[in-house]
Parts: C-alpha cells; structure tokens; sequence
C-alpha cells in the first residue's frame, strides 16, 4: 500500500530530526579523536562512574601510535632492540595493569621512599582512606629505580616493575637538584615515552601525594596532557598557569609521543635542572608548533602544600608535599592530611553542610623557615 502525503511530510520531519540530532555526536567524535579510527570508549566504572558513552578520557589503545602495533589485543608491540633491553618486560605488565580504557597510573620510588612505613606505604593507604578509589590501587604500576626498592615494592604491591639506572646510585633520599635528583626526575620520562609508545595511555603521579577522591573526573576529554598547577590562575587552559609535572595525565596518540621526545631533547638546550622547570620553558613550542593541547588542574581540587590557602576538604582530590624539603617533613605533614581527611569524612552529611571545612597549614612544609635543603623533596 502507498504512503500517503502526510506520512511522507512526517517520515521526512522524522529523517530531519534524527540527521540533526546525529550532527553534534559527530562534533564531538572529530574534537576527541587525533584520527577517524580512534572512535569512542566507555569510561569504565572502574573510575568510579556509571558507565557512559563519551569520547575517550584515556583513550583506548590506538590503532597505532608512533611505531607500535596496538597493546590490548592484536599483535604484540614491536620495538627496537634496544627498547627491547632497556624497558625488558614492560610490555608484557602493562596489560595487566591497565584500566578497560587502556590508562596506567605510574609511581617512582627509590629505597628511601620505597621502605616500610615511608612514603609509599602513605601512598598507598590513602587509596583506603579515600572516597571510593582503593580499587584503584590494581591500576598503579611503581617503578623501583634501584633493587631494595624493587624488593620493598614487591613485599605490598602486586605490580612492581624494575627500571635499573646503571649511571648512578638513585637509592637515597637525594638532595633537591642534586645530580642523582636530576637524573631520577627525567629517568621516569623515558619509561613514559615508552608506555605511551606501546598504545597506553598514562596518569603519573608523584608517591608523595595522597589521593582522595577520583582524578579521572577531572580529567579532560580533549586534553593531550592535564597537568597539575603549582600556581592556577583561574583559566585551566591558559599557559601562564605553572604546571607541576608531579601529577598529570597524557593520552596515548602519536603528538604526545612527540611532546614526550621534545621534551627529553630540550633538557640539552637548557642549563642542568629538573623535567618540571624545563616543561614550563617549552610549553609555549609544544602547544604551538606541535599542536599539544594541555590543561591545568584546579589547585582548589588537586592541592598542594605551595598553595593550599585553606582549600576546601569538600572539593579535594590530591593533596601534593610540594613546596616541602625533607623525607620526615613529607611525611609528618602528609600524615597530618589524612588524619584531618578522615577526621572530614566521619562526619554525617549534615555535619558536612554546616560549615566549610579547611585544611590547616602543614606543620613542617611550606614556608622557608622550613626547608631542609639536605633531603630530596
């Protein structure tokens, strides 16, 4: 039977809508991906929301980044022998480790941080202490940079992986800009270059932070790299904001391979210093010469002792010892934290509502009057 006038004027109204309603999805795909294969993921429950389709927040191993073949599921990765020795194993752990998505939460310890009752035993008890993140502990890869640490790390986590610096002793508690505090920094770079080349994408953080909610709700969708700030000047995409390389988030496409290696190159075209004070020189030549699209963390939300202005506990979720000199002090004030976190999080809904509740001033860090240059930060 034949479709009458009306129904083709309401089949053709219904084709206008559904093509109309498809046209901003599409935006949303072209905006989030770096090419046309990369499609969409489901941020996982396991960052502690309800499933939902959106562009990918990590992104799922890609179809293809640098020279990598994808690394959850397919062929394995190629590589180089010489990535092949230097990062020996590293392929093979990332899987199981990784979120659904395809993301590793990276830590870097040495001995000194790496023993019972110092900063990663803290670390890792503030993934208990916080809001609904201790699953997250399965998804935190730490890499030990000498054997004890390796050794300390095995003993209480389930995912250690060994990253051996053959030029000198990373064992101790370094002094802060100290040759072996420099090497340490920017040694956690190369193994990050290398994870993103493998198809993973990656949220380091430094051990001395304690989480307390979930970043990954804060992460940007459209973001190469989400950073946290020592200094947020209120704009999370302007680049007068300091970054602080101690916490931040990089997806897994072929420009970040590139902003990585950049990176690591311009440590020679500046004077000796440390992986952060060199991403703030170029970040202006990554975003504009590369394209790199960075964005900085609220420090109202991801805290640290060099802005904490009695910041709110209600919007926290990290809180940094930056701005703090000294392994005892790091830990005596980060202490300090988590006993006011929990002291915050007895308290009933209403308790909560009745007043704003900040964090006190850390005892030990934060002023110069504090500072112990001896000790590493």
């Amino acid at each position: 039977m034949g479709m009458g006038l009306g129904g083709k004027e309401a089949c053709q109204h219904v084709v206008s809508f559904l093509i109309g309603a498809a046209l901003p999805t599409a935006l949303l795909v072209l905006l989030a991906s770096d090419r046309l294969g990369e499609g969409l993921s489901t941020i996982s429950s396991s960052w502690g929301r309800t499933p939902t389709q959106l562009p990918a927040l990590a992104g799922s191993p890609p179809s293809q980044v640098g020279n990598s073949t994808p690394a959850a599921g397919g062929a394995a990765p190629t590589a180089t022998h010489g990535q092949e020795s230097e990062f020996a194993g590293l392929a093979e752990l990332l899987p199981k480790v990784a979120t659904d998505e395809g993301t590793v939460i990276i830590t870097s310890v040495n001995e000194a941080f790496a023993r019972p009752n110092s900063l990663l035993d803290l670390f890792r008890e503030s993934f208990r202490a916080g809001e609904g993140i201790e699953h997250l502990l399965d998804h935190v890869l730490v890499v030990a940079v000498d054997d004890m640490a390796f050794a300390h790390c095995t003993a209480v986590h389930p995912h250690c992986y060994l990253l051996e610096v053959k030029s000198m002793n990373l064992s101790s508690a370094n002094a802060f800009m100290s040759e072996a505090y420099v090497e340490l920094v920017w040694t956690k770079l190369s193994l990050q270059q290398r994870v993103l080349e493998l198809g993973y994408s990656f949220l380091f953080t430094d051990v001395d932070i304690v989480w307390l909610r979930n970043p990954f709700w804060h992460i940007s969708v459209f973001a190469d790299m989400t950073t946290s700030s020592d200094v947020f000047l209120g704009d999370a995409s302007s680049l007068d904001n300091w970054p602080n390389t101690g916490f931040y988030h990089v997806r897994a496409t072929d420009r970040a391979v590139e902003m990585l290696r950049r990176w690591r190159a311009a440590r020679a075209r500046f004077p000796p210093n440390h992986e952060q004070a060199i991403f703030n020189e170029i970040k202006r030549e990554l975003a504009g010469e590369l394209g790199v699209r960075i964005r900085f963390l609220d420090t109202a939300r991801f805290g640290g002792f060099c802005q904490i202005f009695h910041s709110d506990m209600g919007a926290a979720c990290t809180m940094h010892a930056n701005c703090c000199f000294g392994l005892s002090n790091k830990l005596h004030d980060l202490r300090e934290v988590l006993g006011q976190w929990r002291n915050y999080t007895g308290l009933t809904p209403e308790e909560k509502k009745t007043r704003k509740f900040t964090w006190k001033d850390p005892t030990k860090c934060g002023t110069p009057d504090k500072k112990d240059l001896s000790i590493n930060p």
